[in-house]
């Protein structure tokens, strides 16, 4: 009968067992700042495509009523991009994240200090 080999080491076993287990869950303040960033990138593209859908879609409502083809949807997903764009730096802004902050007491807008 031929001799089979000796089982392995479990201590060799527990290394590869820690190895293929996942590390532990993020917990305190990394998950917090990864879920606040996930949730403005959320937000940011929300804003985008919404702006977008709600211009090209008036576009194409003034295209059937006044018979113009295709110019009013395209002239209106240019409006589209751009308020898209605005309130996406309105909301970055807000998060103190963009270029300008409020100023003093006195609500006057000032330039961050570098």
């Amino acid at each position: 009968m031929a001799t089979e080999p000796p089982p392995p080491n479990l201590d060799d076993l527990e290394q590869r067992l820690r190895k293929a287990r996942p590390e532990p869950a993020e917990t305190g303040a990394d998950a917090t700042d990864r879920s606040r960033a996930m949730g403005l990138a959320f937000r940011v593209a929300v804003e985008l495509v919404s702006a977008l859908a709600v211009s090209v879609g008036l576009g194409w409502l003034i295209d059937r009523w006044l018979g113009t083809g295709p110019w009013a949807m395209v002239g209106m997903f240019f409006v589209g991009a751009a308020a898209g764009m605005l309130n996406v730096y309105r909301a970055v802004e807000g998060l103190g994240l963009g270029r300008w902050s409020k100023g003093p007491a006195d609500g006057n807008r000032t330039k961050k200090e570098d």
